[in-house]
């Protein structure tokens, strides 16, 4: 089957389908026990990234459960700091932590040996194609410079990224260094990624929606821009989804200004204004992801609002956010059964 076939494919080519495909950001996670079992025998959380037997399967886990009609690589939006050798781990109860970067180590930052210490995502990526069912969308994905430029600041993730903000505003020369840095490095890794077998990427900005206005043009469109056009200037092709979580009003220059095929909306986002930007092009999302772990009433109408007002135009059916570890699997069964009609 040609890719063009592939459901979320025809949507991201501008289609109407119906009903529309369904994928879950976060599928393959805690919320199903044979994620945990996997995930135990892995070790670290970076070990499971970097195996590729154990990410293919856990990738797969929630394909063979729920037949979505995406898969997106496991893998996490931080293997590029850790490819740049800032010290990335996962502490149990407290997240990523990192060694925290400054102007002058901003400096020295190379890309030399990136691409040789990914390349276990990368066979990932390709065994994944190969065992996919032919009509599921792969998805690859990496972190918006912004977002990933939070944590190297940091060190962690903060509530609203108050150090980087700060950094930007005293250090404005080193930090848009530090964007640019890590958006040509980034695009070098979606390129790979999709000539291994990707059929499109997400690009993850989830600490979008802390920034100002001349800020969110400087710090999330400019660098996305700038990867996506490295990335379409070597695979022209290339489609691209772009989620820029809590920005909101910002969202509505954020396709044009991005070159993005798709834009990604969280549960805040009102589906009148969805529906603006739906005239322009693809969308993805939103359901609040509390109503996948309250189920019944309050997710039924949650899927229908939003099919009600986006499906008549080019939707991909997803959460506004991650899917939560204390979602049940049978809520996102009746889930994918109510998108599909199921019910």
């Amino acid at each position: 089957m040609a890719e063009e076939h592939r459901k979320v494919m025809e949507v991201l080519n501008g289609k109407r389908v119906t009903p529309p495909p369904v994928w879950l950001m976060r599928q393959a996670g805690r919320y199903l026990p044979e994620y945990r079992q996997t995930r135990a025998k892995a070790g670290s959380f970076l070990d499971l990234c970097y195996t590729p037997d154990l990410a293919v399967e856990v990738t797969l886990q929630p394909i063979r459960r729920y037949g979505f009609d995406a898969a997106i690589l496991f893998s996490d939006i931080l293997v590029i700091p850790d490819a740049l050798h800032r010290n990335v781990r996962f502490e149990e109860g407290h997240g990523p932590r990192m060694d925290p970067i400054d102007a002058d180590g901003i400096a020295l930052l190379k890309a030399d040996g990136v691409s040789g210490h990914l390349a276990p995502v990368i066979e990932t990526v390709s065994r994944l194609r190969r065992e996919l069912p032919v009509e599921t969308t792969l998805l690859g994905f990496c972190g918006a410079p912004w977002t990933v430029a939070t944590y190297m600041i940091a060190g962690h993730g903060t509530p609203d990224q108050a150090p980087a903000r700060l950094f930007a505003y005293r250090y404005r020369e080193a930090f848009e260094r530090l964007l640019a840095f890590l958006a040509d490095v980034s695009a070098d890794y979606l390129v790979a990624q999709i000539d291994a077998g990707a059929d499109a990427v997400q690009i993850f900005d989830s600490w979008a929606g802390v920034l100002g206005e001349e800020e969110f043009a400087r710090f999330a469109v400019e660098p996305v821009r700038r990867m996506i056009a490295s990335v379409r200037a070597r695979r022209p092709s290339a489609k691209v989804i772009a989620f820029a979580k809590g920005a909101g009003l910002q969202l509505r220059n954020y396709r044009q200004a991005t070159g993005a095929d798709a834009i990604g909306l969280d549960w805040t986002l009102p589906v009148s204004f969805a529906a603006e930007l739906q005239k322009e092009g693809p969308v993805q999302g939103n359901l609040d992801p509390m109503r996948v772990v309250a189920g019944g009433a309050a997710m039924e109408g949650g899927i229908d609002r939003i099919l009600d007002v986006l499906g008549n135009g080019p939707l991909i059916f997803n959460l506004g956010h991650g899917i939560t570890p204390d979602a049940r699997p049978d809520h996102v069964a009746a889930l994918v059964a109510r998108v599909r009609g199921e019910r």
